[in-house]
């Protein structure tokens, strides 16, 4: 078995081909993930930002969204960046009509919460598990966390709000380091991808 673990990138909407470029600049194989044959090939899944609302609705719509949950709940690791984030969240504090969520990780999001478009900003945040200098985060209509269950770990707050999490396999944050030149998030994931893959083969 190769020590190269193949990530899949959720391409239904959203920054995909800078996930794909961090993913390879981290030493996985990056292929975007569209059906679900596409989604049985891979060891991992990045969903990327976007509008949570919208790529629930197309998941359904490409028959992915039972198998999705299916994988996430059989412990194929996952990584949420802002949308991808409520995707992952068992509960939305505030859904749009329609709104369905894979879950994954025990923590109650609220949509939009760091605000409009508009007051998008980059500020550093310090994530655990990851060495050196604080991640430099871009908040684009980010979600935050209001409260996490037992089985989540908190890695990373900014302004008193909760801003990255991770509960066994599924790794997510409210922000995007796919926009930044900073692969270091996407290197941690990378790694509970090929941890995974060696416990599975033992």
């Amino acid at each position: 078995m190769s020590d190269t673990p193949v990530i899949g990138v959720l391409a239904l909407q959203g920054d995909v081909r800078e996930h794909l470029v961090a993913l390879a600049a981290a030493d996985a194989v990056a292929r975007p993930v569209r059906r679900p044959d596409e989604l049985a090939e891979v060891d991992g899944l990045v969903i990327p930002g976007g509008e949570s609302t919208t790529i629930s609705k197309l998941a359904v719509l490409f028959g992915l969204m039972e198998p999705l949950r299916a994988r996430v709940r059989d412990g194929m690791p996952v990584y949420g960046t802002c949308a991808g984030m409520i995707m992952l969240a068992d509960k939305i504090l505030d859904p749009r009509s329609g709104q369905e969520t894979l879950g994954g990780i025990d923590m109650i999001v609220r949509r939009n919460a760091f605000g409009r478009q508009n007051e998008s900003f980059e500020a550093a945040v310090a994530v655990q598990g990851i060495d050196g200098d604080p991640v430099e985060g871009v908040f684009i209509r980010a979600p935050w966390v209001e409260s996490v269950g037992a089985a989540a770990e908190v890695l990373a707050e900014h302004g008193g709000h909760i801003v990255a999490v991770r509960q066994g396999t599924a790794l997510a944050t409210s922000f995007h380091p796919e926009l930044t030149g900073d692969h270091r998030v996407h290197a941690l994931f990378v790694d509970m991808v090929r941890a995974n893959r060696t416990a599975e083969s033992l």
